[in-house]
């Protein structure tokens, strides 16, 4: 599946500006070790060909995928791991867009961007996504 088209977008001034998902669509960035699969470390590359995914990942992430969403896993895995990884996700069904390799490794991920991000932690199983609220670290006005 392709990823869907950008809207344009510009700043109220007649300056454009990145463009914006269509409404309701995601852009998922999903973690392998640890979310999808066991959580295997970069030192023990041998592991990477022969855990198997968790089956609620693989059926939640292909039902976004089929819905439109883009999917982009996002592994602390190095470009020396894409091969093996790139055969992995393949060989276990999983559909996507995009790998990125060389997220930083320790996790406490505090992302800062001018676009919407929303932060969910895995803990353990796969299930449909649910508005909830909690109080989140901002800038100060």
């Amino acid at each position: 599946m392709k990823k869907p088209e950008l809207v344009a977008l510009n700043d109220g001034k007649g300056n454009t500006i990145s463009p914006s998902l269509p409404d309701g669509m995601k852009n998922f960035l999903i973690d392998i070790d640890g979310t999808i699969t066991e959580d295997i470390p970069n030192e023990e590359p041998e592991r990477m060909s022969t855990c198997l995914p968790f089956p609620d990942a693989l059926e939640t992430i292909n039902k976004w995928y089929a819905e439109g969403h883009i999917i982009t896993f996002f592994t602390s895995r190095t470009e020396l791991h894409r091969e093996v990884t790139e055969e992995w996700l393949k060989k276990n069904g999983f559909n996507y867009h995009g790998l990125l390799m060389g997220k930083p490794r320790g996790g406490n991920y505090h992302w800062i961007d001018n676009h919407i991000v929303r932060a969910t932690r895995f803990n353990g199983k796969f299930t449909d996504l649910v508005l909830e609220k909690t109080d989140i670290e901002v800038f100060k006005k």
